[in-house]
């Protein structure tokens, strides 16, 4: 998959800013959820990146 990659350092460097700036809440979750499921490789993220897989693919639709 060709989004895999960008999309591993760029919650890398969302987690690392939202840390940073002590932000914590539902979006923190989130992004330091993914990020795991993407380091660690369990059978989560086959799931997680099904699902981002999808929205990625839907998204160059949305603006037309």
């Amino acid at each position: 998959m060709i989004v895999t990659v960008p999309l591993v350092l760029l919650l890398a460097v969302v987690v690392v800013l939202l840390l940073r700036f002590k932000a914590v809440g539902a979006g923190a979750a989130v992004a330091v959820a993914l990020f795991g499921f993407y380091l660690a490789g369990t059978d989560a993220a086959d799931t997680v990146n099904e699902l981002v897989t999808a929205v990625a693919d839907a998204l160059p639709g949305t603006g037309r």
